[in-house]
């Protein structure tokens, strides 16, 4: 007798097709599973015999084998738990097995055939619609099912009511998908601009950052308000269209985080410690999971002191920052995790933290300095578009109550109207490229000039030439402006703070 239940693996942030088969046969009573399964899907045999007998269904005593094709595809986790107790089911005849054909199904059983909840549904929802099928959840993922339901998702708590649904004696009813229409783009819990005391330049630049999704570092003696800025950046940012927001929650969901409605178009925003691992930022592991800058992906990944971060660990953002994803490659599977993010980091002129201070005297030896800047190498500092230093601000400026400067929604209004001009051209200004680069940022002759001495007299890459024209457009962008002028192009030269000649260290003397 065979029986076959179809349900879902995860992959990254993918969820490939599994079909359970459940054969009993004669011979000795045995339960065997095959089809490259790891330990948690192993153990799922002694979960599923006492989930089946505390439920009041009979265990077979015959021999039963259990094949989870494609036999190449490495499953984990108890998510298949349920599959294979239904196979059985099937399988002995105590339910009809024709009712499994047109379902899919995830769930851990607990010993009393209890369903628990499972990381990585969301994605499975997704998968399973294309098949045209419905997929039936664990009860504890109903929430974060319905965002992606359309009358095709299932929900149950206990082993019973699939049983009870399967043998139509009590129908399930479909999850109605979450309303996603009039949730607010930002949570109104977020920090606002105009609680900053002056620092005109950098306000002025965090905007710029957030209106073409450029990487942005601040540096400046302790207690200026680089981290209180950067914590402001999600205030401005425009809210997540709903293609983006199901690729972030799918992120979320592989996670293991919960994923609700609130928030659901808040762009994610991670400020890992300098401590971090280098897999702890991209991922990984043996069986690999996102890391930061995935769970950072459509939003900003905030860096606190730079320089304390392992400089081989700042090395791996460089080509995630190019490319917008991390292909993490183990012996059985290589793994692509999305991870567009945009980085904003904070760090000080020096060790002790006073260098350039106007009364507090830097302790700190040449020496000393050129170690703590020499951790942030050269190709790193070219992918951050703006370098703004953030100055000490007078005590007359501090004194001023509730700040002096525009609110996060003045300012995201501007944002959002210069996005919009992003969009009709493709792309945001941070990833133009290539012909795309040459057609939205056509120079002219003084234009050109300007940024060939620039280029001479500070030694930068091409690189940085390119990003230095992206931020003009973006500066051209907020002002509503079709070509580029040459005050845009000396803004955006103003932001290059760290530059210097070739042949001199490439992080900046503050």
């Amino acid at each position: 007798m065979l029986a076959i239940v179809h349900s879902r693996a995860s992959i990254g942030v993918s969820a490939p097709a599994v079909t359970v088969e459940v054969h009993l046969s004669g011979g000795l009573p045995a339960l065997s599973i095959v089809g490259l399964p790891e330990t948690g899907v192993r153990e799922s045999r002694e979960r599923v015999r006492s989930a089946l007998l505390n439920a009041g269904f009979e265990f077979p005593a015959r021999r039963i084998t259990i094949n989870l094709a494609p036999a190449d595809l490495p499953k984990e986790g108890g998510r298949f738990d349920l599959p294979i107790a239904l196979g059985i089911l099937a399988a002995s005849g105590q339910i009809p097995a024709q009712s499994l054909s047109d379902c899919e199904f995830l769930g851990e059983l607990s010993l009393d055939g209890a369903l628990r909840p499972l990381k990585g549904v969301l994605p499975a929802v997704l998968a399973a619609r294309q098949e045209r099928r419905a997929l039936l959840v664990p009860q504890g993922n109903a929430e974060e099912a319905a965002l992606a339901s359309q009358g095709d998702v299932l929900a149950a708590s206990h082993l019973l009511v699939v049983c009870e649904h399967l043998s139509e004696r009590a129908r399930l009813v479909p999850i109605p998908r979450t309303s996603l229409e009039h949730i607010p783009d930002s949570a109104g819990d977020t920090p606002d601009l105009s609680d900053v005391c002056g620092q005109r330049v950098p306000r002025r630049a965090l905007e710029v950052a957030a209106a073409g999704g450029h990487n942005l570092l601040f540096f400046g003696p302790p207690g200026t308000g680089k981290s209180m800025l950067a914590s402001r950046l999600p205030g401005i940012l425009p809210g997540l269209d709903d293609a983006a927001a199901m690729e972030v929650a799918s992120v979320h969901s592989v996670a293991g985080f919960p994923v609700r409605a609130g928030g659901w178009r808040e762009p994610p925003f991670r400020t890992p410690h300098h401590t971090a691992s280098a897999v702890a930022l991209v991922g990984g592991g043996s069986s690999p999971r996102p890391g930061e800058i995935s769970l950072a992906h459509r939003g900003v990944l905030f860096l606190d002191e730079l320089p304390e971060f392992e400089r081989r660990v700042l090395e791996v953002l460089r080509e995630p920052m190019e490319t917008g994803e991390i292909s993490i490659s183990r012996a059985a599977r290589q793994v692509t995790f999305p991870a567009r993010f945009q980085v904003v980091g904070a760090m000080n002129p020096c060790p002790c933290g006073y260098g350039g201070h106007p009364t507090i005297e830097c302790q700190c030896t040449p020496q000393q300095v050129m170690r703590y800047r020499s951790k942030i190498s050269g190709p790193l500092l070219d992918r951050f578009d703006l370098h703004v230093e953030v100055p000490v601000q007078g005590g007359d400026v501090l004194m001023q109550q509730g700040g002096d400067g525009e609110t996060s929604a003045t300012v995201r209004k501007r944002v959002v109207a210069a996005r919009a001009r992003q969009k009709e051209r493709g792309c945001l200004n941070a990833a133009l490229a290539g012909r795309e680069l040459h057609d939205a940022c056509r120079l002219n002759r003084q234009g050109e000039l300007l940024l060939c001495g620039a280029m001479e007299k500070l030694g930068l890459s091409a690189r940085a030439l390119h990003r230095i024209i992206r931020v003009a457009r973006t500066l051209a962008d907020l002002e509503g402006c079709e070509a580029l002028a040459q005050g845009h192009l000396v803004e955006a030269l103003g932001y290059r703070q760290l530059d210097r000649q070739q042949g001199r260290s490439s992080v900046v003397s503050a």
